[in-house]
């Protein structure tokens, strides 16, 4: 036996940072998780901790890096992924999860949680290259016409019939690669969220598989720092209800929310050319 592929770390650590250098507060509210790998055999193997950098350090860290001022999220990420690789010889790669929780001002220092989508970042390091992956997290959207399904293989298990005009509503789960581990953070974030809700918005769907490429596609082609785009597509169905045992019609207006099961379409669009992902996507929690 052999020890395989490991990585140990701090997972969602709770952050929120005030910044109060002006009767305006700003607000910043952060899940941070940090994983980490390297020469940790030992400790699998023996018990010998002496090259363990332990978990509630690493939180630690998390929270005195936040005095200095968040700033964009991808940015705080890649300082805490180089500070673990770089301040430890027995840390050969980090990674660093945040998302971001939003908040809307109600007054100079009053705020109101809002849930509109929750933006991500990922950020591995592993001393002398860096990956960053931005995204988003449930983002729910729902077209209220313009989507059909039809076409697809029948067989002796098969009692969806076909359906013309129906109700398209998922919680978009998205992560786009950057070229580069610099960027103007802000403006990627806003302008990609903006190509996909524009490309659900405008596209007449025949599959939620078509608008998971044209919303792939729509980022790729409004954020030329961004190389690769993964998508995760829950299809949040609703059902029309039957209304004829109450001798009333139902001209597509009430429908049952369904939870579950639900179909989940996943895929991934490239930019022609992309470069490698590396190790982009390691260490994922």
């Amino acid at each position: 036996m052999v020890l395989g592929a490991n990585n140990y770390g701090k997972a969602e650590v709770r952050l929120v940072h005030v910044r109060r250098a002006t009767p305006t507060h700003e607000l910043t509210d952060l899940t941070v998780s940090v994983a980490l790998a390297g020469d940790l055999a030992e400790t699998h193997l023996t018990g010998d901790n002496a090259n363990v950098l332990p978990t509630d350090t690493q939180k630690n860290t998390v929270y005195a890096f936040a005095r200095a001022g968040i700033g964009e999220v991808e940015a705080f990420g890649l300082a805490l992924a180089r500070h673990f690789v770089d301040s430890q010889p027995t840390i050969g790669t980090a990674r660093i999860d945040v998302e971001q929780h939003d908040w809307r001002r109600l007054g100079p220092h009053s705020f109101a949680r809002v849930g509109e989508g929750t933006r991500t970042a990922a950020v591995t390091y592993d001393g002398s290259q860096a990956w960053v992956v931005s995204g988003v997290s449930d983002l729910v959207l729902m077209n209220t016409t313009d989507s059909a399904f039809t076409g697809f293989i029948r067989d002796p298990y098969t009692t969806l019939a076909d359906a013309d005009d129906r109700i398209l509503a998922t919680a978009v789960n998205a992560a786009w690669r950057h070229r580069r581990s610099e960027a103007d953070w802000a403006a990627s974030y806003a302008g990609a969220r903006t190509a996909l809700t524009e490309a659900f918005v405008g596209t007449r769907s025949l599959s939620l598989q078509q608008t998971l490429y044209a919303m792939g596609s729509a980022v790729l082609e409004a954020r030329p720092e961004v190389v690769e785009v993964r998508l995760s597509l829950p299809n949040r169905h609703h059902f029309l209800v039957d209304l004829t045992p109450f001798e009333l019609d139902n001209p597509g207006e009430v429908f049952y929310a369904a939870d579950r099961p639900y179909g989940l379409i996943e895929g991934t669009v490239l930019a022609d050319g992309a470069p490698p992902a590396g190790l982009a996507w390691a260490l994922a929690r």
